[in-house]
């Protein structure tokens, strides 16, 4: 699976543009982003916000001048991670003293809102703490720092901060890709019994179609190929049509399938409630919708959904995820799954493991729960052992790695579509991904990025496919470049 998709994955680093003072003195800031996908994009969107102040972008946190580090709460002990993390550039701020500048630390996101006030009493090194709605104020609120002074600003504003941002410049856009993601949706309304997310992103918004239209003919203008629309319950989308009255998820695919130069659309994290007959139309109906569903069930027992407070039933789960495929054969489910939720028994778990071969995931992200203060499940007795809970984890990831690469291992010998992305390690080679998701690694010419080529899968890893490029565009290949054998070797003995 993909690390963009879920939270829990590789920290992702994003910085903004150029700042000077009237003294044309250069700043720059480093954003660090941790989590989820939504989280890369809120710190994209905080770059352009601060671009027309003039931030000049750093990779490097200790030549920055405002370090940013966004900040997700889904995982356990992500406070603790944090604060660990303030203290890592706490450092750098000091070394920065010496030398006779000033470096200011803002935390953002999740974290950001739940922790508010007490980020400033424990870390007296941050600056500013400023919530998940309210960073289209961080201009603002930089120019009002003086020495000394300290920020919060964790409510949640009446304006929407869609409205405030500043949309990225085309060579911003550029150097993040060909692919990209589309806030459309934010917050949730579920109150699911282990979550923080209606806590921390609050109630469910949807942003007007003709804006989100409007950011992807932008983002298909500068060169991007793939959209993946976001949201934490994406599919409960029901923003403003242009008639003004509420649209789906699949009205809004159906709008943005018409943009000049979008080749593929995503959509992630969806709910098994709000699937509903447009979106599954919208798949048996749009070309440029990718047979990949990601659709957490998070149990396969009745009884702890609705411990869980799910909504849906085992049931009602297996029969959505058969009218999908009714509308579209080849789709390919992944999932979320939480094993030792508290009461979760061996016949439960069992019941979890059976859904699994039932659905037959391509992939899934795994889960030991783990409580989150001040969420209901948290208070609830009948814990179960972190022994056991980890012997059923590792069963669970056990039995999904089987099913995802035997997944992989039938693209052998098959030819699939590649979205071309970016360089590879190795010289004239890129990198690409299939409908699917999967990586591909390819000879090919560099002007080829951006392309949907036909490629011949030749050889499948651990987490990658290997291939060529088919006949009909070898004209365009790089020259003189074949397919190295120690790749070929390894991806054999992978296989």
């Amino acid at each position: 699976m993909d690390d963009r998709d879920k939270p829990g994955h590789d920290e992702v680093t994003w910085a903004s543009h150029r700042y000077r003072n009237s003294m044309t003195t250069a700043r720059k800031v480093h954003v660090k982003s941790f989590g989820c996908q939504m989280n890369v994009y809120d710190s994209q969107r905080m770059a352009d916000t601060l671009a027309p102040a003039g931030y000049a972008e750093t990779a490097h946190a200790e030549e920055a001048d405002l370090v940013i580090l966004n900040t997700c709460h889904i995982r356990e002990k992500a406070a603790d991670k944090v604060y660990s993390e303030i203290g890592r550039i706490r450092v750098m701020k000091e070394e920065a003293a010496r030398q006779g500048r000033r470096m200011l630390i803002a935390v953002a996101g999740c974290v950001a809102q739940a922790e508010g006030e007490e980020i400033i009493r424990r870390a007296g090194a941050v600056d500013l703490v400023v919530g998940s709605q309210n960073y289209h104020r961080l201009p603002e609120m930089i120019a009002r720092l003086k020495e000394g002074e300290r920020i919060v600003d964790t409510e949640f504003p009446v304006e929407d901060k869609f409205d405030a941002l500043a949309p990225p410049a085309p060579e911003a856009i550029a150097r993040r890709g060909v692919s990209a993601f589309v806030t459309v949706q934010e917050g949730c309304d579920k109150f699911c019994t282990f979550c923080v997310v209606p806590y921390t992103r609050g109630a469910e918004i949807s942003r007007p179609v003709a804006r989100i239209v409007a950011e992807v003919a932008r983002l298909a203008q500068a060169g991007v190929r793939e959209v993946t629309l976001i949201g934490q319950n994406v599919n409960a989308y029901h923003g403003a049509d242009l008639d003004g009255a509420p649209a789906t998820l699949g009205r809004l695919l159906r709008r943005l399938a018409q943009v000049p130069g979008i080749a593929r659309l995503r959509y992630t994290t969806s709910h098994p409630n709000d699937v509903d007959d447009e979106l599954i139309a919208a798949h048996g109906d749009l070309p440029a919708l990718m047979p990949y569903v990601h659709l957490p069930v998070q149990s396969g027992a009745d009884r702890i959904l609705a411990a869980m407070n799910r909504r849906h039933t085992r049931a009602h789960y297996r029969d959505v995820v058969a009218r999908l495929r009714a509308a579209r054969p080849d789709l390919a489910f992944t999932s979320d799954f939480i094993v030792g939720f508290p009461g979760e028994t061996e016949a439960d778990f069992r019941a979890t493991l059976s859904l699994v071969e039932e659905v037959g995931f391509a992939g899934a992200y795994t889960f030991a729960y783990s409580p989150r203060p001040g969420t209901p499940a948290a208070d609830l007795e009948d814990q179960v052992p972190a022994e056991e809970k980890s012997e059923r984890l590792q069963r669970l990831q056990a039995l999904i790695t089987r099913l995802w690469r035997g997944f992989n291992a039938g693209f052998a010998g098959r030819t699939v579509d590649v979205l071309l992305e970016k360089p590879g390690r190795l010289p004239g080679q890129l990198v690409g991904r299939t409908p699917y998701l999967q990586t591909v690694q390819v000879m090919a010419a560099p002007g080829l990025i951006g392309s949907v080529v036909p490629v011949a899968v030749t050889g499948v890893g651990t987490n990658t496919l290997f291939g060529e490029l088919t006949q009909e565009i070898h004209a365009a290949r790089a020259p003189a470049l074949s397919f190295p054998e120690r790749v070929k070797d390894r991806a054999g003995a992978e296989n």
